[in-house]
């Protein structure tokens, strides 16, 4: 297992920020690398509250790492700070015992010039995940993330 941190600068307040971070459409749309699709089954945005996401592959002959397609993870928000800072426990819904776990991820936004610095770290990776295609797929998640919320500006 490893960790990796990504982080962005994006031009909206941290309250903007932080809204798209616990707002299941929002995740829908931002929290999906190029190529894919996301799709929220459950969403309860407070402390303990549990969500379920799904990515799916643009490329159907692409096997997902829960079958088909298709990535799906499950967890639930360890810590939710308004502004500041969502902690999330999550893991994948797989049959591959190489892809199991339960990972962190931290979102920390800290108000900067003319926005907010985001950065989101992963922790408890399996090592099954390539670094390289989490930090790639990361990167395109903020990206996504500022122009959503960059718009509402």
């Amino acid at each position: 297992m490893y960790a990796t941190e990504v982080s962005r600068h994006v031009k909206a307040s941290p309250a903007a920020v932080y809204r798209a971070l616990v707002d299941p459409d929002a995740v829908a749309g931002w929290r999906v690398p190029d190529g894919m699709t996301g799709h929220v089954h459950e969403f309860d945005a407070r402390e303990g509250g549990r969500f379920r996401v799904s990515l799916g592959h643009g490329d159907p002959g692409r096997e997902g790492k829960s079958g088909g397609a298709t990535d799906t993870y499950r967890g639930h928000f360890a810590r939710l700070v308004p502004g500041e800072l969502v902690v999330e426990v999550i893991e994948f819904e797989t049959g591959d015992e190489a892809l199991r776990g339960t990972m962190t991820l931290t979102t920390t936004l800290t108000a900067a010039e003319g926005g907010t610095d985001v950065v989101i770290r992963h922790e408890g990776v399996p090592d099954a995940v390539p670094r390289t295609d989490n930090e790639r797929g990361t990167r395109m998640a903020l990206d996504n993330l500022a122009r959503l919320v960059e718009r509402g500006r």
